[in-house]
């Protein structure tokens, strides 16, 4: 787990410019770095689900981008995720569907007109804030 997540704010725009275009459903994606949380590269992905409360990363899509952060020798630092309608925090199935301990998870709330980004650890049920970090490009 890395110690704090590491973005540009280009990154961070690229992020919630891709909930925004996706409300009213949930926008999801994949933060891809190093093992200090340092995201290198940011892929916005479709929600298969299409829906405003749940999110499901495309299997197709998510292969080939788990293949392409293998082959640049990356790591998934976090998978992100937005709340179009709640807080930027962990719902119960965000607990419960946290199948990657290693990653971060962040969770962009839009129920207000500016997003708001929180980053968690989800361990076991349970789920500790995270800081995010705002690095030079």
């Amino acid at each position: 787990m890395p110690p704090a997540l590491r973005l540009s704010p280009a990154q961070l725009e690229e992020i919630t410019g891709h909930a925004r275009a996706c409300k009213p459903e949930e926008a999801c994606g994949i933060l891809a770095g190093d093992s200090e949380g340092n995201v290198e590269r940011v892929y916005c992905m479709e929600n298969a689900e299409h829906s405003s409360v749940l999110y499901t990363m495309d299997s197709e899509e998510q292969f080939r981008v788990f293949d392409e952060i293998q082959r640049e020798e990356l790591e998934i630092v976090a998978i992100f995720h937005s709340h179009p309608h709640s807080p930027a925090i962990p719902s119960m199935r965000d607990m419960e569907l946290a199948f990657y301990p290693e990653s971060v998870y962040l969770i962009i709330s839009l129920m207000n007109e500016a997003p708001e980004c929180h980053a968690y650890s989800i361990v076991d049920g349970r789920s500790d804030e995270v800081e995010i970090v705002m690095v030079d490009e």
